[in-house]
């Protein structure tokens, strides 16, 4: 096994005979991964559906028997097929726009199956899932609290809602990927969430259901969990003594992987331990919310060697995947594994992976790589959660297209974007505004 591939990925080198040669390729599942580059190019996003199940069936293996139940963050990995898989393994939806509750509708999730968490919610987002009777919104403050009263009560509907706590806990992960800070924009202070709940408990067009929490995201050491969920405990056992129902505790999510071997995947078994130690005996309803842990390491990208350069001595491999495409180590400073698609026998060296977008942070870290040429083709791993979803057109550059594997079967499931679809959609349209609309042209003159 070479050791960039996680265990749990599907990939993994085979060698094949070709023109009385031995050959050894990257395959995902049984799909050669040269075979999906020659059908729809690079960059591509490439997605296993065994991955996928063998990640969900290990985390429910361990959740059911403690009642607790599955969301899938869909901010990780929107795409309806990677959706419609878990939701077929029984998962129901986490989400935090409009655009991804209409994403869990058309995987075939009902409203009943679906959290709405996030700190932004608009009116018009709270009504579509006021309409769909979403099994709850998960609150982030005072004023979101008293719009969604309003809009329920003008609906004449009870939307169920949970309360987010800022609990104060450091979840040791990175700073832009943690929110149960005192300071983050996530959630009601500690101290201050018993008023609001008494405040939900006395409006009409609010069905007061419980608590949620959310310590950030990648969390690969487990301590954090516990002090949170000790500190919702602590919480849920104040509310009760006020007389007051909490009847549904969200967890959240924020599991993490490894993404290299410096990095140990966290114990499940330990996870689960932690809830059944600090709220399996609160007789409450639980749900976890995770994203990464499902998809992460079931997709990967694929790209192509432009060129190398020499830079103060030191080579650049520069690959037509951008920070575009993937944004994590340009944001975070984050570390996919780099693998070769074809194992060649040239002699390795460490170099630099850059892509061709016109900014410094277009960087993909250091890697130890054999020589290569223009055309070779790499994949950067564990790319199947904060990948295609995070992806942007900067420097006018399409998205790209999605693939989804299944055994030795491989199809597109999302199309590559076109520089003449994103064109399409700007328009050189008549001006508006109040001096256009009320002044007549002669009126003009006078103003000036």
């Amino acid at each position: 096994m070479d050791p960039r591939v996680p265990s749990t990925s599907e990939l993994h080198f085979i060698e094949t005979q070709e023109a009385g040669s031995i050959q050894s390729g990257l395959y995902l599942e049984q799909v050669a991964l040269a075979d999906v580059a020659d059908a729809f190019g690079t960059p591509v996003y490439v997605y296993s559906t065994a991955a996928t199940k063998r990640a969900c069936r290990a985390l429910h293996a361990l959740a059911a028997p403690q009642g607790v139940s599955v969301c899938f963050a869909v901010k990780a990995n929107s795409n309806l097929s990677a959706l419609r898989i878990l939701a077929e393994l029984g998962c129901g939806m986490d989400i935090v726009s409009g655009g991804e509750l209409l994403r869990a509708e058309r995987a075939g999730v009902s409203g009943d199956r679906i959290i709405f968490s996030g700190v932004g919610k608009t009116a018009d987002e709270i009504e579509q899932a006021l309409a769909r009777d979403i099994h709850q919104f998960n609150v982030e403050s005072a004023e979101e609290l008293h719009l969604i009263a309003a809009i329920a009560a003008r609906s004449r509907k009870k939307a169920a809602v949970a309360i987010r706590v800022n609990p104060d806990v450091d979840a040791s992960t990175h700073d832009k990927i943690s929110t149960g800070r005192k300071g983050d924009k996530f959630g009601v202070d500690y101290a201050k969430l018993p008023d609001l709940y008494e405040q939900a408990a006395q409006m009409q067009g609010i069905e007061l259901v419980g608590l949620a929490v959310h310590l950030g995201s990648q969390i690969t050491n487990l301590d954090p969990f516990r002090r949170g969920y000790d500190r919702l405990a602590q919480l849920t056992k104040t509310l009760r003594a006020n007389g007051h129902p909490v009847s549904r505790l969200d967890l959240g999510g924020g599991i993490g992987i490894g993404y290299d071997q410096s990095t140990l995947e966290p114990d499940l078994g330990r996870y689960f331990a932690i809830i059944s130690e600090t709220v399996g005996s609160l007789g409450a309803e639980l749900t976890i919310e995770p994203g990464r842990y499902l998809v992460g390491h079931a997709g990967v990208l694929l790209t192509e060697v432009l060129g190398v350069k020499e830079s103060e001595g030191s080579p650049l491999t520069v690959v037509d995947a951008g920070m575009n495409d993937l944004a994590r180590p340009a944001l975070y400073g984050a570390f996919h594994p780099v693998i070769e698609l074809s194992q060649c026998g040239r002699p390795r060296r460490r170099t630099k992976v850059v892509g061709p977008v016109c900014e410094s942070a277009d960087d993909f870290g250091w890697h130890n790589l054999p020589a290569l040429y223009r055309g070779d083709r790499l994949a950067f791993a564990s790319a199947g959660a904060y990948g295609a979803v995070m992806a942007s057109t900067y420097n006018s550059r399409a998205l790209v297209p999605e693939v989804l594997v299944d055994g030795d079967r491989f199809k597109l499931v999302r199309r590559r974007m076109t520089v003449e679809d994103m064109l399409d959609l700007e328009t050189d349209s008549a001006w508006s505004g109040p001096i256009a609309e009320k002044i007549c042209p002669n009126e003009l003159v006078s103003l000036k």
